[in-house]
């Protein structure tokens, strides 16, 4: 059972909400309105530059105090250096199914999780507030869609507390489902579901059985699919998408798909050197001396 709540809490499932009314979807908002600051931010942060990224997305916050996007996007900051620090975002630990399944080997950095933490429930607060003015409030959905899809992957990959990220999951369940039924075109949410749709379809018949019997489901064809959505169309998640379609292409022997996304992504970030080295990998090809490990 533990292995079981180990994967399932990176699964988000879809089920059933009541309709409520929506505010007008011609109000500017960040999630979904490209930010010229925030995309620049994202940008250094897939360039591997977390100091710069952290810098844009703090003056932005302070620019946006009452907007949960800044926090979640400082939160994503720490989340996604500790999880490059752990090689998590990569074909070593991608491929690897004991810790593909259980987690890092070790711990994450303490300062860096309680940061992470912080934000988060920053995030959340401000989201929770939007949305008790209107529980369909777009930015306070994605708010704490993202903010209980990353705490999850935090508790599951890095923390490895089951019990703690499957409240979080239950919680990303509900507001992804309102969240696409409100902004079906909020290509961003698709990352969440397309990594749980093919974890749980990567999983054998009896453990996909367990995880049946308390609500999740999972098909990876349908998750590459819905990884493919946030690939082609996301917003500020694109690149993390593509390295995780290209990792689950990896893992499919689809070395054309695999290859395509991480020549892509090195074009676009050429001093990340995660992507580079996995492009490298893909191709089959030995690994640049200055992008081994220092021994």
């Amino acid at each position: 059972m533990r292995r079981l709540l180990c994967v399932a809490i990176l699964a988000l499932s879809l089920t059933p909400v009541a309709t409520l009314a929506a505010r007008p979807l011609d109000d500017p908002s960040p999630a979904f309105v490209t930010d010229p600051e925030l995309a620049k931010g994202f940008h250094h942060l897939y360039e591997q530059d977390f100091t710069a990224a952290r810098r844009i997305f703090t003056d932005w916050e302070t620019a946006h105090p009452d907007q949960p996007f800044g926090q979640v996007a400082i939160a994503a900051s720490y989340l996604f250096e500790e999880l490059y620090r752990q090689n998590v975002l990569s074909s070593d630990f991608f491929l690897d199914q004991k810790r593909f399944l259980h987690g890092i080997d070790g711990k994450p950095d303490a300062d860096q999780m309680n940061h992470f933490r912080g934000a988060v429930d920053h995030a959340r607060s401000l989201s929770k507030a939007l949305l008790k003015k209107n529980p369909r409030d777009r930015e306070g959905l994605f708010g704490l869609t993202l903010a209980a899809g990353m705490e999850s992957d935090a508790y599951a990959i890095l923390e490895k507390k089951q019990v703690d990220a499957l409240k979080r999951l239950k919680e990303a369940n509900e507001n992804a489902k309102v969240l696409l039924a409100v902004q079906p075109d909020a290509n961003d949410a698709y990352v969440a579901l397309g990594a749980a749709n093919y974890i749980i379809g990567s999983l054998n018949a009896g453990y996909r059985m367990g995880l049946w019997f308390i609500g999740i489901h999972g098909d990876k064809k349908v998750g590459m699919e819905q990884l493919e959505k946030t690939a082609s169309n996301g917003r500020y998640l694109q690149p993390f998408a593509k390295i995780l379609l290209a990792l689950s292409a990896r893992r499919e022997k689809q070395d054309a798909l695999a290859q395509r996304l991480l020549l892509e992504l090195t074009q676009e970030f050429p001093t990340n050197r995660t992507f580079a080295t996995e492009y490298a990998k893909a191709m089959h090809r030995p690994i640049p001396a200055e992008l081994r490990p220092k021994s």
